[in-house]
């Protein structure tokens, strides 16, 4: 437990750095001499102990009962100028425990404290233990600051926390027995009784496991949470930064149980395992309140579940809050500043749409403009926001919303997606009225926007005289900027996706490494790429000749315009992304 290595004296911040780094316990020997009863020569005789044996000077004389725990955290507070701290009564707060798992606290024998801002104050038993004092400050992200206390107070309130949710994944399935060896029926699942799936569902270890499952997404930042039934196991994957990371698995004789619980928390049939299913809830957790979207889809081997996680606190409040470059950030700028028109953002699912509109929705949102939208579903509540959900089983769909939203009076409509002629044609209208109209269509490009809404029947000189913009997205994987290092010229992949080597040769590429301030993944944290379309005179013109999505791609390149694969290359040789994450997410010209 206790390290060889010892600090210079320092401040009472407690603030850990290499440079206080000593190899002599000379000062901590005369500490204790002061601060005990111990005789010198005995002292003398335990150090030549420890120097021999490599076993740590503290250690020995705590073994041999020569000074009490107390006597050891006092002098070594005195030592290294670092307060010492009782733990008698102190119960430690669950949004501080969450920052890691319980085991990694035991196993660095540290405990959280308190926080402020980017500053954790964390006690621990071994001072000099350097490396997990710095391995605590690379995994929470926080700056470290130590008090003293004794490991047996230390563990003593760890074993003593047992709040269920802060258990990671992990710890609860190494607890329980393993069922490799259980073999399930083809019909097992239809014999349970309504009662037992109930009952099963509200059993401790079940609950345990699905709050463990939702605080580990949290944790990792994860977009999106799997759980997919096998025929012998569950596989249970977070989506993080757009890719699918598999965990461990939940023992495959809880599925029922676990898939229950979740019905249980979102409001649904729990009896009913033939049809899909859709519902919410929300649960709060390491500090802020997270809606999760449930959709369970029944599978050859049981129902499987993917929950969307909607954190409201992420939301950008502004466009600039998005950090997109600064060309990027002037022509949306200028597009929402426009009184009337209407803006359409397009790309697959999971490209960032609903992030770019609500966070130029919040930007617009001021005391005397009047926004209403219409969205399915509503993703995100926002203040001063009017947000309708449709219902299409009672008739309210987007067009027959949209028609309602425009007797209204608003100045700006946001309709989640244009889906069908009706709608184009409304949203059309409303643009060329005087309103601002902002929207989602799925296209690969900006010019199959108008390609895609002429394909819907909306007629050309229409689309003329309303789009202000259009703009495909997408996102991608930043490289984590601690362990980012620079790689050899990437030729051959160059080559291989048609890209001239020689274009690139000045430029300094980058390769993801993994660290723990990344989880060693080697990224952390995702941008955007825009490829932004604004309808100038002669591109009104082009879509009144041509409505072919190539014919208006390069009158816009002419233009200027810079595709999603160029703009992706500049954020690879500026080293903020690798160059195989760019053609990963962007497609050839």
């Amino acid at each position: 437990m206790f390290s060889r290595i010892g600090f210079r004296k320092h401040s009472k911040t407690g603030r850990i750095s290499k440079n206080m780094i000593t190899a002599s316990h000379n000062q901590l020997v005369k500490t204790i001499l002061k601060r005990t009863s111990l005789e010198a020569h005995v002292l003398n005789t335990v150090q030549a102990e420890s120097e021999q044996s490599g076993v740590a000077l503290e250690k020995i004389l705590l073994d041999k009962q020569l000074i009490t725990e107390y006597d050891l955290i006092l002098s070594m507070g005195e030592y290294l100028d670092i307060r010492p701290i009782t733990l008698d009564d102190f119960t430690p707060h669950d949004v501080l425990m969450e920052l890691l798992p319980k085991a990694t606290w035991k196993q660095f024998g540290m405990l959280p404290i308190a926080r402020i801002g980017k500053m954790l104050t964390v006690a621990t038993c071994d001072p000099f233990n350097v490396p997990d004092i710095e391995n605590v400050q690379a995994q929470t992200g926080l700056d470290v600051v130590i008090l003293v206390a004794t490991e047996k107070e230390i563990n003593r309130v760890l074993d003593s926390f047992t709040k269920e949710p802060a258990q990671a994944l992990e710890d609860i399935l190494k607890d329980m027995a393993n069922d490799d060896e259980i073999e399930v029926g083809e019909n097992a699942a239809e014999d349970t009784s309504l009662d037992e799936m109930m009952e099963s569902a509200e059993d401790a270890p079940v609950i345990r496991i699905v709050n463990s499952i939702l605080i580990e997404a949290l944790r990792k930042k994860a977009s999106d949470i799997h759980i997919e039934p096998m025929e012998k196991s569950i596989r249970l994957r977070y989506r993080v930064d757009g890719i699918l990371y598999e965990n461990p698995k939940p023992p495959k004789s809880l599925q029922n149980a676990i898939i229950s619980r979740i019905k249980i928390m979102s409001n649904l049939n729990i009896a009913e395992r033939r049809v899909p299913q859709d519902g919410r809830f929300k649960i709060k957790a390491l500090g802020k309140e997270v809606d999760l979207r449930v959709s369970i889809l029944p599978t050859v081997h049981g129902e499987k579940i993917v929950m969307r996680t909607l954190d409201k606190s992420s939301l950008a409040p502004n466009l600039a809050a998005l950090h997109l470059r600064e060309s990027d950030y002037e022509k949306l700028m200028f597009a929402i500043s426009q009184p009337h028109g209407m803006l359409l953002v397009t790309g697959p699912t999971g490209s960032g749409k609903t992030t770019t509109l609500y966070s130029a929705l919040q930007e617009l949102n001021q005391p005397d403009v009047n926004i209403i939208t219409v969205e399915d579903p509503v993703e995100y509540q926002l203040p001063g926001i009017n947000q309708v959900q449709t219902h299409a089983e009672v008739g309210l769909t987007f067009a027959a919303g949209l028609r309602s939203i425009l007797r209204q009076d608003p100045d700006i409509v946001l309709i989640g997606e244009i889906r069908d002629n009706e709608t184009g044609s409304i949203a059309v209208q409303a643009a060329l009225t005087g309103h601002l109209v902002l929207s989602t269509l799925h296209t690969n490009d900006a010019a199959g926007a108008v390609a895609r809404l002429a394909y819907m029947g909306i007629e050309p000189f229409l689309l003329a005289s309303s789009l202000i913009m259009t703009q495909a997205q997408r996102l991608y994987r930043k490289l984590c900027p601690t362990c980012k290092r620079i790689t050899a010229f990437p030729e051959e992949t160059l080559r291989k996706n048609r890209l001239d080597p020689e274009k690139f040769r000045e430029a300094s590429f980058y390769e993801a490494v993994g660290c723990p301030k990344c989880a060693n993944m080697g990224y952390k944290g995702r941008g955007a790429l825009m490829e932004i379309l604004l309808l100038s005179e002669r591109l009104r013109h082009t879509i009144l000749e041509s409505t072919d999505a190539n014919v208006i791609r390069n009158a816009a390149i002419e233009e200027g315009m810079a595709t999603l694969r160029d703009v992706g290359l500049t954020q690879a040789e500026a080293g903020v992304s690798t160059i195989e994450e760019i053609l990963r997410v962007t497609t050839s010209e």
